[in-house]
């Protein structure tokens, strides 16, 4: 028997003879509350120690890979242990936004023209006083992906930047078009599924640094673009490897999950509010192509897609762009080193819907799985203001990818 499960024996064979000893005092006895307390803890905290805090699930068919991954991004291989009083993975999903902080970033911003006449804004933390790497020409450099209404002000994307300063690391971020600002010259947006201003952006970033270390890191919608790109050119990429945190892999399962009463209310309809809310600034470029009194009246981020995202890029119905915006459909053809990370609770990408025998066919591909974490969750510490568990996951895994990553690249 492992020593851990004979000192929990002891321990709780102690409290329990100490429990009863108080409790035989009655209820006349000054101490029966702090008992009723002590016992309540030991409770809590033998079920969170054996039923919440575990090792991550690492899902990689490449020897090699696991290797490296222990190796160098460790963190994937320890028991993860969530904020103790707010492990459930739609507390940590509403909580982090209001919890985490706001690291101070200085960007420097870039607006690129694209093919058809639109416009793409970029923010650049060039960390030129960079100690690591000086040579601004080979600085190592991180593409960031943030969610569905996300800018370069989402608190995730600050600690990405962040982790990647300590590092010597440049970073730049690409926002969706008409999300950061600027304005819309096309009455165009963007979606999950069309991966054009993507491979506008990295072309760019490449061409101005072409002997800069290059690599991406995607969360949530982010997340599946990315792996929708990287689906779509294999190895025929500038990049080295890539991260993806909480993707949603089947976007089907996705919106079934969001639209149960629970999630509808907690997520779902403020999904819905905040996409009207991007393209409502947007309204008189936009009339020229939707009925947008139509849009305006969407419920549900099923209804918005139904009526804007769908017919803006030309799908024969939201089933067509659905199928095509899914990364699980793509995973196969992933031609680069991808580390992705997603909770098994998180109601935005379920468990069941995570792509996992299609991933081990893949030797480019691993899979982190937590327990908890929710949806960009992965809260840890008794007051959860700074460093998550997926910054942690970041930080590592694109140090290893640039400084010891001539250890994977011959898988």
């Amino acid at each position: 028997r492992p020593p851990c499960a004979m000192d929990w024996q002891v321990l709780t064979r102690e409290l329990s003879l100490y429990l009863e000893s108080q409790v035989r005092v009655g209820f006349l006895g000054s101490g029966v509350g702090l008992s009723l307390v002590l016992g309540f803890g030991v409770a809590y905290a033998c079920y969170y120690l054996n039923s919440i805090a575990k090792k991550p699930q690492l899902v990689a068919s490449n020897d090699r890979f696991c290797r490296f991954l222990e190796e160098y991004c460790p963190v994937v291989t320890e028991t993860y242990y969530p904020t103790i009083w707010c492990w459930e993975g739609r507390v940590q999903t509403l909580l982090r936004p209001f919890i985490t902080s706001r690291p101070q970033v200085q960007y420097r911003n870039e607006l690129i023209k694209t093919a058809d006449g639109g416009q793409i804004s970029l923010d650049w933390f060039d960390n030129n006083d960079s100690s690591y790497y000086p040579d601004a020409s080979t600085r190592p450099t991180v593409l960031l992906l943030p969610g569905l209404t996300g800018t370069s002000k989402e608190s995730y994307i600050l600690h990405m930047i962040h982790q990647s300063e300590t590092l010597g690391y440049r970073c730049v971020v690409f926002n969706n078009r008409g999300i950061a600002g600027e304005e819309l010259l096309t009455p165009r947006t963007y979606c999950a599924a069309n991966t054009e201003d993507l491979e506008a952006v990295i072309h760019h970033v490449h061409s101005l640094y072409p002997s800069a270390p290059f690599m991406a890191a995607g969360v949530s919608m982010g997340g599946m673009l990315l792996l929708n790109y990287l689906g779509k050119t294999g190895r025929d990429t500038p990049l080295m490897a890539a991260a993806i945190f909480s993707a949603g892999w089947n976007v089907f399962e996705s919106v079934e999950s969001l639209e149960k009463p629970l999630n509808w209310l907690l997520f779902n309809y403020y999904l819905t509010t905040c996409l009207q809310s991007s393209i409502s600034r947007h309204r008189q470029m936009l009339e020229k192509l939707f009925d947008m009194d139509l849009v305006m009246k969407a419920r549900t981020v099923r209804e918005f897609d139904k009526q804007f995202t769908s017919v803006m890029f030309g799908y024969r119905s939201i089933d067509d762009y659905y199928e095509d915006a899914s990364p699980c459909r793509k995973l196969k053809s992933v031609g680069i080193p991808v580390l992705c990370l997603n909770s098994v609770d998180d109601v935005f990408s379920p468990a069941h819907a995570i792509p996992v025998e299609t991933a081990k066919q893949n030797a480019n591909v691993a899979l982190v799985l937590t327990s908890c974490g929710g949806h960009i969750g992965f809260l840890e510490g008794i007051w959860p203001r700074k460093c998550t568990y997926m910054d942690r996951v970041f930080k590592q895994f694109v140090q290893a990818v640039f400084e010891h990553g001539n250890k994977i690249f011959s898988m």
